[in-house]
């Protein structure tokens, strides 16, 4: 194999598809129209119109499944939540770190003792920080919280790997500072990527894909950059050969 195409699938191994914005059938459309790709995200929008069988057909496209659900709720109803989604087979799924440490262990040590009964591997629970659609004013505003969200951000890092949460979804920007604290295998899963010249939409603190890895990102998630594209397969590739040193 050529050293570009073996780096180029090395790196899609860190990028994961939002199927965000469209039905079920163009959501299955788009996943099998793209050569490489190894992970898509399945968050409210699909979940919602397709159900949880959207994850199994996923996953007979031989794709990972990032699960991006956000659950947040009493300790027990977040141990049922993630132990349904881990039967599903999902190797990445979100839960809010403002749910506090009971519910994150809950949820943990119910994800892995569903995975582990399914003979299905362990899967990552991604503790959520601060939505990357949060800017500062706003957010000390309506929320009322003093603290800058760089800071507020490790605080909840902190808490979900005192809970034995395997990794967090930050900003890019906060990255650098997470990894510093917590190298992996911690994960850090950042949405907020444009690559150069992309519009914003709605996200406020965001990086490109490359300045994303370097500054210690484990996995990114990109949507509409590939999505909306003309050509979704040309952009993914794009986005690969972007981030070869």
């Amino acid at each position: 194999m050529p050293p570009n195409q073996a780096t180029n699938q090395e790196h899609s191994q860190r990028l994961i598809l939002a199927l965000d914005g469209m039905d079920p059938g163009q959501a299955m459309a788009l996943a099998q129209s793209i050569p490489g790709l190894r992970w898509v995200k399945v968050g409210l929008e699909l979940h919602g119109a397709a159900g949880p069988a959207v994850v199994a057909q996923l996953r007979e496209l031989g794709l990972r499944v990032f699960l991006d659900l956000k659950f947040h709720d009493i300790p027990a109803t977040m141990a049922g939540a993630c132990r349904s989604a881990a039967r599903l087979g999902a190797e990445l799924i979100t839960v809010h770190a403002c749910a506090g440490s009971e519910a994150l262990k809950a949820a943990q040590d119910a994800a892995m003792a569903a995975a582990d009964q399914a003979g299905l591997a362990s899967p990552t629970l991604l503790a959520v920080t601060v939505l990357t659609s949060w800017e500062q004013a706003a957010f000390a505003r309506e929320l009322a919280v003093s603290e800058p969200v760089p800071t507020y951000v490790g605080r909840l890092a902190r808490l979900a790997a005192g809970a034995g949460i395997g990794g967090c979804v930050c900003s890019p920007l906060e990255v650098a500072a997470l990894r510093a604290e917590h190298p992996e295998p911690f994960a850090l899963v950042t949405p907020g990527i444009r690559p150069a010249g992309s519009a914003l939409g709605d996200q406020q603190r965001v990086l490109t894909p490359a300045q994303a890895i370097a500054a210690g990102s484990s996995h990114l998630v990109i949507g509409r950059p590939i999505t909306a594209a003309l050509d979704p397969a040309q952009a993914f590739e794009a986005i690969c050969r972007s981030l070869v040193a």
